[in-house]
């Protein structure tokens, strides 16, 4: 049992130790342990993964290579491509352990948002929950990107790793990005088709897997509109080109 003092300058270092009532619990989050050594036999998808508004409304493109540290190809065929919103998806970039958990979060809150307000989730106001989590959460480095549909329009958001939140008419994120920008700048316009921006995006996917190690084995082909969301694969680029 501490004893009292009458000296103010204890009372203060007593009170300084003793925590206050008033004072909100923090939490913390959970660790995964790995060390920076550790990654280096982390599965990660390397990739090239591309989003683009359309007069109908999203299309998204992703390429199906998962390697480890860059250097091995340990899957060819990895969906990278999940939806995540009754008109919403989220690609995979970075650590597959640490992209499937984020897309799990997102997609629990967003039933549970529905569940709760009887509505769905606006797509922007996913994008702002997607940077909140990639800011605070155990993710590693992920970037994904974020398409959708809803009231306001058709939407593309990327998602950077510490929590950034950009919306733009089109965009790319992974090791394959700087090959396939140059392709979409010279493509894409503001009236496309989701038939024809499929076509721009596995063209843009096909111009990253000639190049970048990361990148390759077919592509994934997501199409949003405010009916649903369509995801389906394709080994061979000539299907979709």
């Amino acid at each position: 049992m501490r004893t009292p003092s009458h000296d103010p300058s204890q009372i203060a270092d007593q009170l300084a130790d003793e925590p206050s009532p008033y004072e909100p619990e923090l939490g913390t989050l959970p660790q995964n342990g790995l060390s920076t050594d550790d990654l280096e036999s982390v599965n990660k998808t390397g990739t090239t993964t591309i989003g683009i508004t359309t007069a109908d409304g999203v299309v998204i493109a992703t390429d199906m290579r998962a390697s480890l540290a860059g250097r091995f190809v340990s899957n060819k065929n990895v969906q990278k491509v999940e939806q995540i919103h009754p008109t919403g998806a989220l690609t995979m970039v970075g650590s597959v352990g640490g992209a499937q958990s984020f897309i799990k979060s997102l997609r629990a809150e967003v039933n549970l948002y529905s569940a709760r307000q009887g509505e769905e989730m606006s797509i922007s106001a996913l994008a702002t929950l997607a940077g909140n989590f990639a800011r605070g959460g155990p993710f590693f480095a992920i970037n994904p990107i974020l398409g959708g549909v809803d009231e306001e329009g058709s939407h593309v958001y990327s998602i950077d790793p510490a929590g950034g939140v950009m919306q733009d008419d089109y965009t790319v994120t992974g090791s394959g990005m700087q090959l396939a920008y140059g392709h979409l700048e010279q493509s894409y316009e503001d009236d496309l088709s989701n038939e024809e921006a499929m076509t721009i995006a596995a063209r843009g996917i096909k111009s990253a897997a000639e190049r970048d190690t990361g990148s390759g084995n077919g592509v994934f082909l997501c199409e949003i509109t405010d009916e649903g969301v369509d995801i389906h694969g394709h080994d061979d680029f000539d299907e979709v080109i």
